[in-house]
């Protein structure tokens, strides 16, 4: 397979990938807070997801490359072709500036839920937080969790990070029904009044206009 010249710049954005790992790194372990050894598992895995995705976004296009070889495409080595989608379905800088717009609108909004879900929980001081977004779905961080991956598998799907996601998504949600089982046990009868009213993940559609701006 030839190797276009501009391949080679490719790999000139390595500061990038460490700059922005480094950053998304800090944010994860700062927002979502682990506090026992399966917290740190499904932190741990989301970081990998985070590590892999921008290695290749801003490091060496593993995926492309594969993709190119393996796939009766010609998939140039450019930059550009990270976006997959366009990519394969022969849409052009247009797809790829849609996939861009939709993917980053995703992580944006994933973004908000995590750090308004670590707001109110820091401010509760302990107490059962059911008001602001903890008004409309019950983890609005582990569901902020998902939106980031989806957000980064619409943007730049990567191999790495479409076999991370689905552990990614089986990690919080385990990590989500314990949780609501100590909380059970912590506030009893209110908790199961809240888990009644409130969604898990996925709010009301009454309430999806409020969940959009970010209340």
């Amino acid at each position: 397979m030839d190797i276009s010249p501009q391949a080679w710049t490719w790999t000139e954005l390595w500061p990038h990938a460490v700059v922005i790992g480094v950053l998304l790194s800090w944010g994860l372990y700062h927002f979502l807070a682990p506090a026992n050894w399966r917290d740190w598992a499904g932190a741990g895995v989301l970081q990998a997801f985070v590590i892999a995705l921008y290695a290749e976004m801003y490091g060496f296009p593993l995926t492309v490359y594969v993709l190119a070889g393996a796939l009766p495409l010609k998939i140039p080595l450019f930059h550009s072709s990270g976006h997959l989608w366009a990519t394969l379905l022969g849409l052009g800088p247009m797809g790829a500036a849609i996939e861009t717009i939709l993917g980053y609108a995703l992580l944006l909004a994933g973004a908000l839920l995590v750090v308004k879900g670590w707001v109110r929980i820091y401010f509760g001081r302990g107490t059962l937080v059911k008001d602001g977004v903890y008004g409309l779905i019950r983890h609005p961080q582990y569901a902020g969790i998902f939106l980031i991956v989806l957000g980064e598998i619409v943007d730049w799907p990567t191999i790495p990070s479409l076999l991370l996601s689905p552990i990614i998504v089986w990690i919080y949600l385990r990590l989500a029904r314990r949780e609501e089982g100590r909380l059970s046990e912590r506030f009893g009868s209110e908790y199961q009044d809240y888990r009644e009213h409130v969604p898990m993940f996925v709010p009301r559609r009454d309430d999806l206009l409020l969940f959009l701006l970010g209340v």
